[in-house]
């Protein structure tokens, strides 16, 4: 049995060779491969990993032309990961690599996603504890598709499930929701997430939001029929305004008023709408565009390490 370790890493040079130790540690007793990609770092996180890595090992080092992203770099793991049973994990360890013997556990006894979910996380702000906490639930309130809450991408998968996730086209990817997609059976274990031990984290509230707009758009088509409730909701309100004053005028004739501030609300309210609306369609339309385009996922320059390996695969 071949376990595969894919490791994304964007300037980690503070811990990488420590991501590399310990991991060889934790899986000494196993034949495994470490597949670390590296995803356009501008430090030296690519040397460090390459002298790190014996000549005639099978570990590799495939290293981006550029950052393309978290999730590009899992596909791109998964993509030439061998293993029969295949790991993702970050390479912060913040997530204990110790756990992938008790997920590989799990796979023995016949699941084919053993997902990690945390109890605790360690050395995070209060607001991003919140928005976790609350996104999956929102985004299982939305889609048909449950993923499982408070989990991040650290999971083992099975063979089949790895070559089925690799047959699917799209581009704009969100990984934790196409590996619920894909079905087979699920299970969990629980852990508490540690705090960072060196660099800074790589996704901040702007990444954050780029994915959680990544994960519902791929996944449900309610906010379209919310912006079509929403317009509805706004007809009715302008209607009933219109009614009541237009009731107004035959029952007090002679009262006055410039009609600014109504006018005013009417317009900003009605304008609102509009621009939520079309911001939705936008954001349905854009992926539309990246779709249709067909670029790659992500561009590789002719890095690795190891043992000889087919780039272009």
């Amino acid at each position: 049995m071949l376990l595969s370790v894919i490791v994304p890493m964007y300037n980690e040079e503070e811990i990488a060779a420590k991501t590399y130790t310990t991991l060889v540690d934790v899986l000494k007793d196993l034949e495994y491969e470490l597949l670390f990609i590296n995803d356009g770092s501008t430090d030296k996180t690519r040397e460090i990993l390459e002298n790190l890595i014996p000549e005639d090992s099978p570990h590799k080092v495939l290293s981006f032309s550029r950052n393309f992203g978290h999730q590009a770099a899992f596909s791109a793991g998964l993509n030439h990961a061998q293993g029969d049973a295949v790991v993702i994990i970050d390479g912060d360890l913040q997530d204990p690599p110790e756990l992938i013997l008790e997920m590989l556990s799990k796979w023995r006894e016949g699941y084919h996603v053993v997902y990690a979910q945390r109890r605790k996380r360690q050395g995070e702000s209060w607001f991003k504890l919140i928005t976790a906490r609350w996104f999956y639930r929102i985004l299982n309130s939305l889609t048909s598709i449950k993923i499982p809450v408070d989990t991040g991408d650290f999971r083992l998968m099975d063979r089949a499930v790895v070559d089925n996730i690799n047959r699917l086209p799209e581009r704009s990817r969100f990984l934790r929701g196409l590996v619920c997609w894909v079905g087979f059976k699920h299970t969990g274990i629980q852990y508490d997430r540690a705090k960072r031990e060196a660099g800074t984290t790589k996704y901040p509230l702007r990444k954050m939001m780029g994915l959680a707009i990544d994960g519902i758009t791929s996944f449900s088509t309610a906010p379209l029929k919310f912006s079509l409730v929403l317009g509805m909701w706004a007809t009715a309100i302008s209607f009933a305004l219109g009614v009541w004053s237009f009731a107004q005028k035959l029952l007090h004739p002679t009262t006055t008023t410039d009609g600014w501030a109504s006018i005013i609300i009417a317009v900003v309210f009605l304008g609102g709408v509009q621009l939520i609306t079309i911001g939705i369609l936008g954001e349905y339309i854009g992926r539309i565009y990246e779709e249709i385009k067909q670029r790659p996922l992500y561009i590789l320059d002719k890095s690795s390490r190891g043992k000889k390996y087919d780039m272009d695969s």
